[in-house]
């Protein structure tokens, strides 16, 4: 028997990277996964059930949500992974993709938070995973505007914790390292020297490598597993030791 035998959950930003391997997961562990993206990729993994919303579209994000959950019969898990990357210091982002990113990153979580929670509350106990970032807890070089976002992520995690917790609805949020995914390649792709750049990643966390997608995907699926019926209002980080650990340089 899975984890989520019996389980209904809804992924967003579910066709790459860590949101897809977290729904790839889920549905292994026995989870009816649905997955909310802004383009549903062709030839999508099978034992998923795609629904294309874009999350700063409101009225799409209802209509999408809806489909998805009459589509699993309900609601017992949310995970919110849906989001985008930015570069450059506080200078270096213009008024727009300020209020771009944070519209995605933060009040697209809100949207399809709060067009969740009807189905959530009718099947308490129900749990919320937030996907949020190592970027918000530690200064990283030229990531001012995107580690803004992810520390409101985190905020809003524990703010919902505290109103949803009555309710029979567990919040947490998980803290990605740096991650290998396709996000981190293009990255790679723009750099002078990929290979380079690659290794200064890999080196900034103390274990010395890039995070793995299953790694974080498993972090979720505990929070989001009943085996985590006492756990809310935390995050998890899965970085290497890369918030906590400051190991001497090695001789």
């Amino acid at each position: 028997m899975g984890r989520f035998d019996g389980k209904r959950a809804l992924v967003t930003g579910g066709a790459s990277g860590i949101g897809l391997g977290t729904a790839e997961l889920l549905a292994a562990e026995g989870a009816r996964v649905a997955v909310l993206d802004r383009v549903v990729p062709p030839g999508a993994p099978g034992g998923l059930q795609y629904f294309a919303a874009d999350v700063t579209d409101d009225p799409g994000v209802r209509e999408a949500v809806a489909r998805a959950i009459q589509a699993l019969g309900g609601l017992e898990v949310l995970v919110n992974c849906a989001g985008i990357g930015a570069q450059g210091r506080v200078e270096d982002n213009e008024d727009s993709e300020w209020h771009h990113v944070l519209d995605v990153n933060v009040i697209g979580m809100v949207r399809v938070t709060r067009a969740c929670l009807p189905a959530l509350r009718r099947s308490a106990p129900a749990a919320i995973v937030n996907v949020a970032s190592i970027a918000a807890l530690t200064g990283l070089p030229e990531r001012a505007l995107y580690s803004a976002t992810k520390g409101a992520v985190l905020s809003l995690s524990l703010a919902m914790a505290a109103d949803l917790l009555r309710e029979g609805i567990r919040v947490n949020a998980v803290n990605p390292g740096t991650t290998d995914t396709p996000w981190i390649g293009r990255l790679l792709d723009r750099a002078q020297d990929p290979e380079a750049e690659r290794a200064a990643l890999s080196a900034r966390q103390p274990h010395g490598r890039l995070v793995s997608v299953p790694e974080v995907a498993d972090a979720i699926a505990y929070l989001a597993s009943p085996a985590a019926g006492s756990t809310t209002g935390i995050w998890l980080s899965v970085d290497g030791g890369m918030a906590n650990l400051r190991l001497r340089p090695e001789r």
